[in-house]
């Protein structure tokens, strides 16, 4: 998806994601803050250094930016999105909370070695696989050393997942990503270790089971994973 498709959508973006994550039994909202909730549990366990700098690579309309600003309540955040008018949109809904760039497609307005932690939420299924590598080597180019890259996908292993986005009006031009391609093409570009966890196991009708799901991470079934992939 470019530039314009984002636009198209991003007036409507809350209202057909509420629609389409019915079948889930949970608001947009629960998704964008249970992977911030999930990055935070995970940074305390590892004990990593809090980040001075983070950057959300492909913001779209915001839906991170509180969570990010609660999980890392100390960090400067930078938005990043092709789509103006998502960009707008977020810099509405959350004022001076995040300095928001828009994104070209080929030069980050970014320095290198600017970032301790960049955050990316779903966004790589729009961009066209031939072009993750280089895309990963920039993103790479901007973290500091020691820094990490943390990007959550759609698990296309998970029938729920491929329903959802089959049926999704702004993923009509989607293609999943296995974690296992994902995690390859991070190394290609430069990341010295690459960690991938699962998660998204159970639905909102479940959800008392979710406090299961550190044990489950490693099982390639949730409707979700993440790569914590290291400088």
């Amino acid at each position: 998806m470019d530039a314009a498709e984002f636009d198209k959508f991003a007036e409507e973006y809350l209202a057909t994601h509420k629609d389409n994550l019915r079948i889930s039994g949970e608001e947009p909202d629960y998704f964008a803050r249970y992977k911030l909730d999930e990055l935070r549990r995970l940074w305390t366990a590892k004990s990593l250094p809090e980040p001075h700098d983070v950057l959300d690579f492909g913001c779209g309309i915001g839906a991170s930016l509180p969570w990010l600003s609660q999980a890392f309540p100390n960090a400067r955040l930078t938005a990043l999105d092709v789509s103006q008018k998502s960009i707008d949109i977020a810099a509405t809904r959350f004022p001076d909370l995040a300095t928001m760039l828009r994104y070209d497609g080929e030069v980050v307005p970014l320095a290198p070695a600017s970032q301790d932690l960049i955050f990316s939420a779903c966004v790589f299924h729009h961009i066209d696989h031939g072009a993750h590598v280089a895309l990963f080597a920039r993103l790479h180019a901007l973290l500091r050393p020691g820094g990490r890259l943390v990007v959550f996908e759609h698990n296309p292993i998970n029938p729920v997942t491929r329903y959802i986005v089959a049926t999704c009006p702004f993923d009509e031009n989607a293609h999943l990503v296995p974690a296992g391609e994902l995690a390859k093409r991070q190394r290609s570009a430069g990341f010295g270790r690459v960690e991938t966890r699962f998660t998204g196991f159970f639905p909102g009708p479940l959800r008392m089971l979710r406090p299961l799901e550190p044990w489950l991470a490693p099982i390639p079934v949730g409707a979700q994973y993440y790569t914590l992939a290291h400088a």
